[in-house]
């Protein structure tokens, strides 16, 4: 792909059409980029025991289509080219309009940390606890940890009777 994490983007179609970001991360696999503060989503988030309910925004993710790259020079959409770089033999990303080498850049961990803080607390909240069986002793789950020296039901010898009644 030839978009890269920390890349000034313009987006070109949509309901964003015309606003600029950078790009926070790359999905390949499905040709998609996240931008910021583009494409936002409302998620609600249930109440729970722990914590109360609230509303977060997120970003999406976006057709890397509607996205093209700033050109460093002109401050306009280009499209991104490659060309060998003469002194050192490697393949560097060009802008089309103006021939501008585009470095790769990354984003500095303490912003990308404050993006992420509100789906990192989204999932937090989404995830499942231990279930009642767990906590009871039965299980694959338990009689892992029956195996560790504890004694809990999984563990307890439990007498039966062989006959009817008593």
């Amino acid at each position: 792909m030839k978009l890269s994490q920390g890349d000034s983007v313009v987006i070109i179609a949509g309901k964003d059409k015309g606003k600029k970001g950078r790009i926070m991360r790359v999905l390949s696999g499905s040709n998609r980029v996240i931008v910021s503060g583009i494409n936002m989503m409302t998620k609600h988030v249930k109440r729970t025991a722990q914590a109360e309910g609230k509303i977060v925004k997120l970003e999406t993710s976006i057709s890397v289509s509607n996205v093209q790259i700033v050109d460093p020079k002109t401050g306009k959409p280009s499209r991104i080219g490659y060309k060998i770089d003469p002194k050192s033999g490697k393949k560097v990303r060009i802008a089309k309009k103006s021939g501008t080498v585009l470095g790769r850049t990354k984003i500095e961990t303490k912003s990308a940390e404050k993006s992420a803080a509100p789906a990192a607390d989204l999932k937090k909240q989404t995830q499942k606890k231990g279930g009642f069986w767990k906590k009871v002793g039965f299980g694959a789950d338990a009689s892992s940890e029956a195996g560790k020296g504890e004694a809990g039901p999984a563990t307890a010898a439990v007498h039966r009777s062989t006959g009817r009644g008593s």
